[in-house]
């Protein structure tokens, strides 16, 4: 009975309760900081900034002759079980999915969770940075100049003028952290997942998000490119700081 109590132990707190602790507060102490933004660029004038730099990031899509969204969102925005779906993953995916993957790789490959977790945090330092510098008006305020609608807010049964506050940073859309979320939890459990189907979801998944937040007018497609390369900056400087503590901070420490 008793090793049965130790196993159960150990399999809830890998490393103790006051490791739990610390990554809890860690990653409160992100949260409430990216909530801090919010104020520096909300207001008049920090509007007026966003739909600017929204205004330049689509004249270099139309540069490119890649300013996509008005017409992949038209497409999608009227076939109600797909925009349903998206409204669904884009609502669940920086709560319920992230917190359970996280969840999941610390009890169930906790050795790996560090290097995920700093991920997470330079991640946030990118992203604080950059709402800051280049606060962005996403596609769906832009009604009815391109056509666009906040089918989230309709989802979710949020008055129009209240979304802002209740479920969105409104300006918070460079870089997209939807997209780098999905990647770093995508690439990571489809690495650790032992069924092939999982490994196949999770693989996809930061596609299925890219086209989530598209559909959604909820960013632009340059938001979720500069997402990527979040995602790929935070890996490599998670990976230069595991070279202070490769037995803790390495994606595969190196055995005794």
């Amino acid at each position: 009975m008793q090793g049965r109590l130790r196993s159960a132990y150990a399999g809830v707190f890998p490393q103790g309760p006051l490791d739990v602790l610390r990554q809890i507060l860690l990653f409160a102490g992100a949260y409430y900081a990216y909530r801090l933004t919010r104020g520096w660029i909300d207001g008049p004038q920090g509007a007026a900034v966003a739909f600017d730099n929204a205004r330049d990031l689509i004249g270099i899509e139309a540069a490119l002759g890649l300013f996509i969204e008005p017409a992949v969102h038209e497409f999608f925005r009227d076939i109600d079980p797909l925009i349903g779906f998206a409204n669904l993953i884009y609502l669940n995916a920086q709560t319920t999915v992230v917190l359970a993957a996280l969840v999941f790789i610390y009890l169930a490959h906790n050795e790996r969770f560090y290097f995920v977790r700093n991920m997470f945090v330079v991640s946030m330092v990118i992203a604080l940075i950059g709402y800051a510098v280049f606060p962005t008006a996403p596609p769906r305020f832009f009604f009815p100049e391109y056509g666009f609608q906040d089918t989230v807010s309709s989802f979710a049964s949020v008055d129009k003028e209240d979304s802002v506050n209740v479920l969105f940073n409104p300006y918070a859309a460079v870089p997209s952290m939807h997209c780098a979320f999905a990647i770093m939890i995508g690439v990571t459990l489809a690495r650790l997942c032992r069924f092939r189907l999982a490994r196949i979801a999770w693989a996809v998944y930061p596609v299925v998000m890219t086209w989530v937040v598209v559909v959604t007018a909820n960013h632009w497609w340059l938001d979720a490119a500069l997402g990527a390369a979040t995602a790929a900056v935070s890996a490599y400087a998670a990976a230069w700081l595991a070279r202070a503590r490769p037995a803790a901070w390495a994606f595969s420490p190196a055995r005794a």
